[in-house]
């Protein structure tokens, strides 16, 4: 029986964040009353509160998991390829598929940004947990003796903007396909483990 009820539990909270999603896609965080997120899941006003304190704490659960599902298929993809360099390059190409699959989820990236003080630390703590992430894969290519000794956070940093930016140009600006997004960012990784990678 807690068995089921845990299931029914996770359900529930998925649903609320799925109604929540598609609401703030199609009529803006600040224009989606939390009441309109509760008529859309069919839930009692109840429910929502025994899983989120307010819109804020529901946006922040989608970015959180959305960081999680982006490491996850990162380090996925590192089980299987032991080559370093061709490490660095491909898992921008992991990462950019997730963003690519996940359309509704990174048009609510890229677009609230500056909105609240509330929602830039929710997009802080999201990148901030890239950030780290690709700051540990720079390092441990460094300690492996594959990378050449640089600073790794400005490189950590200089990817994430790279991504930001070319998901911006394909959801916001509508300037480029998924597909060319993918590819200039796959390019970008190649050139950047040109000067990364030791010569032997």
């Amino acid at each position: 029986m807690p068995l089921e009820k845990s299931r029914q539990n996770q359900e529930r909270r998925q649903r609320l964040l799925e109604c929540a999603l598609d609401l703030f896609v199609e009529k803006g965080y600040f224009d989606t009353p939390v009441r309109d997120i509760i008529l859309k899941s069919g839930f009692g006003t109840g429910t929502f509160y025994n899983y989120f304190a307010d819109k804020e704490d529901i946006l922040k659960a989608l970015l959180e998991g959305f960081a999680d599902q982006i490491i996850s298929g990162i380090n996925s993809y590192y089980v299987t390829e032991k080559d370093l360099s061709k490490r660095f390059i491909e898992t921008k190409r992991v990462t950019m598929e997730v963003f690519a699959a996940n359309e509704k989820l990174s048009e609510l990236y890229s677009r609230v940004a500056g909105a609240s003080d509330a929602i830039d630390q929710c997009l802080k703590q999201f990148e901030d947990k890239l950030l780290e992430f690709y700051t540990h894969n720079i390092e441990y290519g460094i300690r492996k003796g594959a990378f050449n000794q640089v600073p790794a956070s400005p490189v950590a940093h200089s990817i994430l903007a790279v991504e930001k930016f070319l998901l911006y140009k394909w959801i916001v600006l509508k300037a480029i396909t998924k597909e060319e997004m993918t590819e200039m960012v796959i390019s970008f990784h190649e050139t950047l483990a040109n000067g990364l990678l030791k010569r032997m």
